[in-house]
């Protein structure tokens, strides 16, 4: 095992030549510090994004832990320009201790805490002593504190609970620690009966696994019982996510991630040894080369320091394999059926309009995001999908899954130079005024709201002797509008920064449907039916 604990480290180390390049390392440069480098060095945005200065963890951390392979081990440099980064994040803030993320004066939860946790663990890692970076961590802190969010994101709770535990461990000041179980109390009471923990509008398995991990270490400082049962929960519900080939979640989930955070997975198996069976079916699919690529310039940080902490906490000790589960567990408050019947395993997003991955023998078979038809309206382009978060009607029996509803419409919309004033100034005229109201407005606008296209599908698919009998019926009445039609393996159509990334599993060839369409008149059913 410890070839396989030695995956964490390489690929958490891999990230870090990016890092630094993203890094403005010059001391006498202005912006020294400053990990946005469309900010600092391309000059093409006009405000640093706060949840860049998360990346001083992953640094903090290979300048930190002792390896053989670890050439950033003890580096001056490296501990200067992490330095460098913390008192950065300190600048930048408002005056509040907030600070932005995508848009001036946004005021971002997430991004405060993502980065605030990362300054806080990078100056333990590096011994810095600074009584003017922890001012700046005592009014972020308490901006967290009492800000709340608009939407119900499970991973930020726990976020700002870990980050007011450690700066309560920090200055000594017990006034954080009450914070930070109150907030706790309210996250515990999220959880569903079935273990997960919401994410907007439901259950993705990627997401939990953060939300695991950032709880893992609130068990550390804090060992509740409430936490601990908790805990149990949510890493029995998040093992039925972990594929047969080592990948995790997709776009059954409710965000569409392929998000896989191992660190709790190994604070927990501390005392859970079936957490530590989870990351070692993950492991597996690392060793494969079947992991997503999560190296774009905004999200890399967050599981490069997961795989750091994950090789120095991992657990000698490890329970041997387990068998693969069997039989059916529909979880009904997620809207996620997951079918294991011998070589088969088939993953269904029930509340995604039948989105579902099928594996045959330990492969993936097949990944399938449902009928999307490319519409026509005057001189504007839109795409009508079947996978869009709704209560669609479902059937479930013995060798049968149905699901029915109406198509909705993708969200698409792009920034233009008109939208992109137009937002500066509703940012300095109102945003920094009420930026949670501009936030909730975003977030209806690119997220949760859905507008109904006018055609509805039906979803069906069939037990045989041979796998799975899949037949999609799609009816509308105007099919000539329809310009082009067709089924992909990872459609998603909400915005959600995690989401979209690349994955080998990915080389799968479009469905193209167009012909078949072009041959349908009024009120017409297309009907295709694949075995699989």
């Amino acid at each position: 095992m410890s070839g396989r604990r030695d995956l964490f480290l390489r690929h958490g180390l891999a990230e870090v030549p990016k890092l630094l390049t993203l890094l403005d390392r010059s001391p006498h440069s202005p912006t020294y510090g400053c990990f946005d480098r469309n900010f600092w060095h391309y000059r093409i945005i006009d405000f640093p994004s706060g949840m860049a200065q998360e990346f001083v963890w992953p640094l903090a951390l290979a300048y930190a832990l002792e390896a053989p392979e670890n050439p950033y081990h003890r580096s001056d440099a490296l501990r200067e320009w992490i330095v460098a980064g913390i008192r950065y994040a300190a600048r930048s803030a408002h005056g509040d201790g907030s600070c932005d993320d995508y848009f001036p004066y946004e005021k971002a939860g997430g991004a405060a805490a993502f980065s605030l946790l990362a300054c806080l663990e990078s100056c333990a890692l590096v011994g810095l002593q600074d009584e003017s970076a922890v001012a700046f961590f005592r009014r972020r802190a308490q901006w967290l504190a009492h800000h709340e969010e608009s939407g119900r994101l499970s991973n930020h709770q726990a976020l700002i609970v870990l980050c007011l535990l450690r700066l309560g461990a920090l200055t000594g000041e017990p006034a954080w620690r009450e914070h930070a179980l109150r907030r706790l109390d309210r996250l515990l009471a999220w959880q569903t009966g079935e273990g997960w923990f919401p994410e907007y509008e439901g259950c993705d398995p990627g997401y939990l696994t953060l939300t695991i991990s950032l709880l893992a270490e609130v068990q550390r400082h804090e060992p509740l019982p409430a936490l601990r049962r908790a805990l149990e929960r949510a890493v029995a519900v998040a093992a039925e996510f972990l594929h047969p080939d080592g990948t995790f979640g997709g776009e059954y989930g409710s965000r569409n991630t392929l998000n896989f955070f191992p660190h709790g997975f190994e604070r927990v198996g501390e005392w859970l040894p079936d957490a530590l069976r989870v990351n070692d079916g993950f492991l597996e699919g690392l060793a494969a080369g079947r992991q997503p690529c999560y190296a774009d310039d905004h999200i890399l940080g967050h599981h490069a320091w997961s795989y750091l902490l994950a090789w120095r906490d991992f657990q000698p000790q490890r329970p041997a394999p387990g068998p693969r589960p069997a039989g059916r567990r529909w979880l009904q408050e997620a809207g996620i059926l997951i079918d294991r019947d011998g070589r088969d395993e088939l993953y269904v997003g029930l509340r995604k309009g039948g989105v579902f991955k099928l594996f045959r023998d330990g492969r993936l078979l097949r990944s399938d995001t449902g009928v999307s038809l490319r519409v026509r309206q005057g001189s504007r382009l839109r795409t009508a999908v079947t996978h869009l978060v709704d209560e669609y009607s479902v059937e479930v029996a013995d060798g049968q899954i149905r699901v029915a509803g109406p198509t909705g419409w993708a969200k698409q919309s792009g920034m233009t130079t008109t939208r992109l004033i137009v937002l500066r100034l509703v940012m300095l005229l109102g945003g920094r005024l009420f930026p949670d109201l501009v936030r909730r407005l975003l977030q209806a606008l690119l997220i949760t709201t859905k507008k109904a296209a006018p055609y509805a599908f039906c979803r069906t698919l069939r037990r045989t002797a041979e796998g799975w009998r899949l037949t999609d019926e799609v009816t509308g009445e105007d099919w000539a509008a329809v310009e082009n039609a067709g089924v992909g393996g990872d459609q998603t159509s909400i915005y959600v920064v995690m989401s979209r990334v690349f994955q080998p599993a990915q080389l799968q060839d479009w469905t193209d449907l167009t012909a078949s369409v072009r041959q349908l008149g009024p009120g017409a059913t297309l009907r295709v039916e694949r075995d699989l």
